[in-house]
């Protein structure tokens, strides 16, 4: 049981919890340890059930998702967060990626995806429907200095680092990146959690994010 992926299921509508949580239940390597309702009732639940991955709605009552998941972030060992959603609005995307989500997916994803992406978030690889990635390759930069900041943040790592930045922005694997940058994935995993630990980020999506930022992708 040690390899087996523990899933928190939060969403207010109890019938897309049961769908999820017995779509899920179905998949081996995955189980589902708890569910619940709100933002507010997801921290209760992930201290009492440790999960390793926490599919998240966006819009609910009380403590919305992307409050949730910026509290989880700040915790000790956080799970990693799928926000699963109706929702593909650019402001929704970008704050939950900010906010430390490890994948962005929508409700009408199919079920063998969201299976598929419980287990790569859990493995430590971020991800992102398809048309949420065309979103985020075909957004302008609009805010005020953000292109400057990324760039600024980018300056601090190294030219290895950097070209791992890049690939990341361009959704690449670990393993396509070694290949493509001649290294070892060991390698990879190293400047990873480099570039991570210099820019105070949580996670891969938030090295993308800001790789698209800084106009690089």
């Amino acid at each position: 049981m040690a390899d087996v992926i523990r899933v928190l299921l939060v969403d207010d509508d109890a019938l897309v919890r049961a769908g999820l949580s017995m779509m899920l239940d179905g998949v081996g390597g995955i189980t589902v340890v708890a569910e619940a309702g709100d933002g507010r009732e997801a921290l209760t639940a992930v201290d009492a059930h440790s999960p390793d991955v926490v599919l998240m709605d966006v819009q609910m009552p009380h403590v919305d998702g992307l409050t949730a998941t910026r509290r989880l972030r700040e915790r000790p060992a956080p799970p990693e967060v799928i926000m699963l959603t109706t929702f593909d609005t650019d402001e929704n995307i970008l704050h939950a990626l900010r906010a430390g989500a490890s994948g962005y997916l929508l409700k009408d994803t199919p079920p063998a995806r969201i299976a598929e992406a419980v287990a790569k978030v859990a493995a430590g690889e971020p991800i992102l429907s398809p048309q949420i990635t065309r979103k985020l390759m075909q957004r302008t930069v609009t805010q005020a200095g953000t292109y400057e900041r990324a760039q600024a943040a980018l300056a601090a790592l190294t030219p290895r680092e950097h070209d791992v930045a890049v690939a990341i922005g361009y959704g690449e694997s670990n393993a396509e990146i070694a290949s493509a940058l001649e290294m070892s994935v060991t390698t990879v995993k190293s400047h990873v959690s480099s570039i991570l630990a210099k820019l105070d980020l949580d996670n891969r999506t938030q090295i993308a994010l800001l790789a698209h930022d800084a106009d690089l992708v």
